[in-house]
């Protein structure tokens, strides 16, 4: 009772601080910038670059090139061989392991001691700081969290370096409090091995009292589906009566949420998104009844914009957070307490408000599909996906789409492979609304589809249960922040998916 009274207090407490960035946002950004700079003003890229003599906001887009993973590389790898001073003054020896969203190999984004404590912890703290003042009169505390994270390992170049999942860095390094409050113990949560992880995680969490569940939503879907199938249970309350939340992110919520509303009949349980990348924590969904997120500005990040219709070109233009406008597309530019220096995170947003500042995720800079001028972004197929649901009271598991290219006098299109949980009765019907949607949603698609000029109907196949399982164990990326690639301008994932079926 004592820990749940101190808990509330200190959450209570940081929702004043959370009201203060979101009415003073530009002073806040600018304080955030010159402490960044001046806080490195002595390393490698603090005197290349002066950072001691930079004055203003132009001055740092004048003299700080835009940066990629690519460009940061070589520096990123002396750190990873233990090097230090290079992009950040604190010793780094915690590297979040990318996905590879953005290109085909792994990435090692560094994580600095500053960006665990005032970016991922922050921002799980400030997750729950949010929960307690929606819903005061819950009993989050009362039970434990489970979260579903990655592994973790060190560089045989360098044992002291570690690297993994960034859910892994963060609860390898949470402190005993934070401890306290989840499951399954950290030895459990940190196992490689997926199979063997999820046994022992059901192992381990059947006599809790789990509260609020944390992860991606593909991967919690397996483990509440294979939770349900060692019990004998038909939902997930059967189990864990008192389940109460669930904060999810990396991958949208909205081909998800009817399924987990099935294996969670109640009305009191909570859905909470997060915006929370290797490279830093961005975004907290504040308000209930929305699905958009509060952008979080006072974690140790500066913000920056490209306009999408720009992020091609040598020099685009680039904006800070007083120059965005609503319902544009932008790519994000982040600066940050881990050493990213006008860093291109490959994430693209929408502002859905400007007072305070809240945002959508649209998608990837390189996923989308654009074979015959049709922009097609991972917010139009999201949105046309959850539509084309509805219509046809289906439920999906997982989705990726790619072109069918021009081939003789055929017209091209979109291949879409969708595996179902609950499959439509008509899957015609659900091309129709699938399409339909699209048109709806993105005028350049509808554009090319007029009386099938440019692109034909969508070409669905329907998957056996199971296939992305499969082939995300075959690409060895079961578990942890790993993603099924939504779109794809190229017909890579599709066809190697076909072939592993074949």
């Amino acid at each position: 009772m004592i820990f749940k009274s101190i808990m509330n207090w200190a959450m209570k407490k940081r929702i004043h601080q959370i009201e203060l960035f979101q009415k003073y946002p530009h002073d806040v950004q600018n304080e955030w910038l010159f402490k960044l700079l001046d806080t490195a003003k002595n390393t490698e890229w603090g005197k290349r670059y002066d950072f001691s003599s930079v004055n203003s906001r132009q001055t740092f887009q004048e003299r700080i090139p835009l940066t990629t993973y690519e460009e940061l590389f070589p520096d990123i790898d002396r750190l990873m061989k233990g090097e230090g001073n290079i992009l950040w003054p604190s010793k780094v020896e915690w590297f979040a392991k990318s996905s590879g969203t953005t290109n085909a190999k792994s990435k090692f984004i560094p994580v600095s001691s500053e960006a665990l404590e005032d970016c991922h912890f922050k921002g799980g703290k400030d997750m729950l700081s949010i929960y307690v003042n929606n819903y005061p009169m819950r009993d989050l505390f009362d039970g434990k969290g489970l979260s579903i994270g990655g592994s973790h390992g060190s560089f045989p170049e360098n044992r002291k370096v570690q690297f993994g999942d960034v859910s892994a860095v963060i609860m390898a390094n949470l402190p005993i409090w934070a401890q306290f409050m989840r499951t399954p113990s950290l030895k459990v949560a940190l196992m490689e091995e997926w199979e063997a992880k999820i046994a022992k995680m059901i192992e381990e969490t059947e006599g809790e009292n789990v509260t609020s569940l944390s992860g991606v939503p593909t991967w919690t879907l397996v483990l509440i589906q294979k939770i349900l199938e060692k019990h004998g249970k038909k939902n997930l309350l059967e189990i864990w009566p008192n389940l109460e939340l669930f904060a999810h992110g990396a991958v949208s919520f909205d081909p998800y949420r009817e399924l987990f509303k099935e294996l969670i009949p109640s009305s009191s349980m909570n859905y909470l998104e997060i915006y929370n990348a290797s490279e830093g924590f961005f975004g907290i969904q504040d308000e209930p009844d929305k699905h958009e997120m509060l952008l979080m500005l006072d974690y140790g990040i500066y913000y920056e914009f490209i306009p999408m219709d720009e992020i091609d070109e040598e020099n685009p233009t680039v904006l800070t957070l007083d120059q965005v406008e609503l319902n544009h597309n932008y790519a994000m530019v982040i600066t940050t307490n881990a050493g990213l220096w006008r860093y291109k995170i490959g994430d693209t947003v929408r502002f859905t408000s400007v007072d305070p500042y809240r945002i959508r995720i649209t998608g990837r800079t390189k996923h989308f599909i654009n074979a015959f001028g049709e922009e097609l972004i991972i917010e139009n197929a999201e949105d046309a996906i959850r539509y084309a649901c509805h219509h046809t009271d289906s439920v999906i598991t997982n989705f990726t789409a790619a072109p069918i290219y021009f081939e003789g006098k055929s017209r091209g299109g979109h291949q879409w492979l969708i595996e179902f949980e609950k499959p439509p009765k008509d899957l015609e019907y659900f091309n129709y609304a699938l399409d339909k949607r699209l048109k709806e949603v993105n005028s350049d698609y509808e554009a090319k589809r007029y009386k099938d000029i440019a692109l034909q109907a969508p070409e669905i196949r329907a998957l056996p249960k199971g296939t992305f399982y499969k082939w995300m164990e075959r690409r060895g990326k079961l578990g942890g922040q790993n993603k099924v690639p939504r779109l794809s301008n190229s017909r890579e994932y599709v066809d190697d998916l076909l072939e592993m079926l074949a």
